[in-house]
């Protein structure tokens, strides 16, 4: 399937790790992506297909989604992916999120993570961060693999 109009709704806070990973995906699909506080509610509908992504804090995804999707009206089953960076890959960290879009009537047709710099609380002073250099060539390569899949979909 061809979306005609999609958005990529991007909270990217440290390193950028996962604005790189939104404009990779986005640049496939010709999405446009900006962050959860410039979204404006009221067009919501203009969109075929909307993109959540976040770092992952505390095993979820970035506080700033869920305040966006709580404010959203329900939705007839909007489609929706998401996507994240994390200290460690595991999809299961999204499942709040997942649940917070389905129960706002969002179908969700793919995810995607990868692992993303983390160089904060004791990692910085003893290993100088974990996941040096992520995501890298490789992550935005599947990235946009991601992003073509989603696009037959």
């Amino acid at each position: 399937m061809s979306y005609k109009k999609t958005i990529i709704i991007c909270a990217s806070i440290h390193h950028g790790n996962t604005m790189k990973i939104a404009k990779a995906i986005g640049h496939v699909i010709n999405a446009k992506v900006i962050k959860p506080e410039d979204f404006d509610l009221a067009t919501i509908s203009d969109y075929d297909l909307i993109g959540f992504g976040s770092g992952i804090y505390n095993q979820k995804n970035h506080k700033s989604l869920f305040d966006l999707v709580e404010r959203l009206k329900i939705q007839n089953h909007q489609r929706a992916f998401i996507f994240s960076t994390a200290t460690v890959k595991f999809l299961g960290m999204h499942k709040d999120l997942k649940k917070s879009l389905n129960e706002k009537g969002f179908e969700i047709i793919g995810e995607f993570q990868c692992r993303g710099f983390m160089n904060y609380s004791f990692t910085k002073y003893l290993f100088g961060g974990l996941n040096k250099g992520r995501p890298n060539e490789a992550d935005l390569k599947n990235a946009e693999t991601f992003a073509k899949e989603l696009a037959l979909l």
